[in-house]
């Protein structure tokens, strides 16, 4: 038996609204809570418009699909430019019992020229040094006999020749004088062989105008200063004739050499492009390079031992660098200027010049045949002055 009151039935009436409409309102609320929640991720739609139930799958079907890129950039295209145009040469010698040819080596080279059913390739001239024949491998594949037009051993350039069936691409050559430390640069070639055909290695311009001691006939005393452009783009053997390549797919180097040593790393070394083409058009118009000469064999005077200085030379005691004139060949521009052996070299034009190197690199690279030359010297202690007429001849 119980007590039923009007006041309590509405008591409860309210409470039982009360519990449905909170749980109205937080049914509401987590509705719209999750709906928030999806919209933020993304995932209301699968993130691509789909139903998030039945996405589930294929949101895993997804990692695993494989997607195609068409990468396009400045380097891409500088490759795609020039690429074609850098070849693998083989060094072929005979030296086997049978005297049948085998490779004594590889290197790469630069197709810059087509004329007339001929294509025109520089490279360097350790590459094809010694050559019984030349093999030539375009990037195709195809693999055709090239003819030495000429090669210098200064420069380390050299210029060889194949006919052009199946050559589509030329070089373009840029301007080596207007480059900049920091410029991205790409270095194309044949490292390790021809295996490795057409590798690019991308870095910057690292140094300008750096010069690097040559050692020409491998006796240890330096011959010739060469002139490069240092960059850390990755230049390996076999690398040796391609292409240092600018961002536009202009050559503007040939890569030539590597300081191969444990403790450095990331220095390559080309030849600039300005420097090399007059050396270039001398070798494939004449098969060398024309250069002025004085017809003297020379020492460096740090070579010569202070006891000969003294004794033989007889130089003053402020004399410490020049060159020593070891011979005269006879009827040379030396010999009809006056000079004799034994005579000590110091000036060239107003110019000091300290050693051979230096020497060589004003007469060949600031001096044409024909020119008149200012040679200041010391015969027995006593300084005097001459002028010569430079005349052609082959390497000195």
């Amino acid at each position: 038996m119980g007590y039923y009151d009007e006041d309590d039935n509405q008591f409860r009436r309210r409470k039982s609204q009360s519990k449905s409409g909170y749980f109205i309102s937080g049914l509401i609320g987590s509705i719209i809570g999750a709906l928030i929640v999806l919209l933020l991720t993304g995932n209301f739609t699968g993130g691509n418009g789909q139903n998030p139930i039945t996405n589930q799958h294929n949101e895993t079907s997804n990692l695993t699909r494989n997607v195609s890129l068409d990468v396009t950039t400045d380097v891409t295209k500088a490759v795609e430019k020039t690429a074609d145009a850098v070849i693998g040469i083989t060094n072929m010698q005979g030296s086997n019992f049978f005297n049948e040819e085998t490779e004594a080596g590889t290197g790469s080279g630069v197709i810059y020229k087509k004329e007339k059913g001929k294509a025109f390739i520089v490279t360097n001239n350790h590459v094809v040094e010694g050559a019984s024949t030349l093999e030539v491998t375009l990037t195709d594949g195809t693999k055709t006999k090239a003819k030495l037009l000429g090669s210098d051993v200064w420069t380390d350039l050299a210029v060889i020749q194949i006919d052009d069936k199946g050559v589509d691409t030329v070089a373009e050559f840029g301007n080596s004088d207007k480059l900049k430390s920091g410029e991205p640069v790409i270095a194309i070639g044949n490292p390790l062989g021809l295996n490795f055909s057409g590798s690019v290695t991308q870095g910057i311009i690292s140094g300008l105008n750096r010069t690097i001691p040559i050692d020409v006939n491998s006796d240890g005393i330096e011959d010739w200063n060469a002139e490069v452009i240092q960059t850390d783009a990755a230049i390996n053997p076999g690398n040796s004739g391609g292409a240092l390549v600018n961002i536009s797919g202009q050559v503007i180097g040939i890569n030539s050499m590597k300081i191969a040593e444990s403790s450095v790393e990331g220095i390559g070394l080309s030849i600039p492009i300005n420097y090399a083409i007059p050396i270039i058009q001398d070798l494939e118009a004449h098969g060398k390079v024309k250069r002025a000469y004085m017809g003297t064999s020379l020492r460096s005077l740090n070579e010569v031992t202070s006891y000969q200085q003294d004794e033989t030379l007889n130089l003053p005691a402020k004399v410490k660098e020049g060159v020593v004139i070891a011979g005269v060949e006879p009827g040379s521009p030396a010999e009809q200027a006056g000079l004799r052996e034994y005579d000590v070299i110091v000036e060239l034009d107003g110019k000091a010049i300290p050693d051979v190197p230096t020497l060589r690199r004003h007469l060949y690279a600031e001096k044409k045949i024909g020119d008149t030359m200012k040679v200041k010297f010391y015969r027995n202690g006593k300084a005097q002055t001459v002028e010569m007429t430079l005349a052609e001849a082959d390497l000195q």
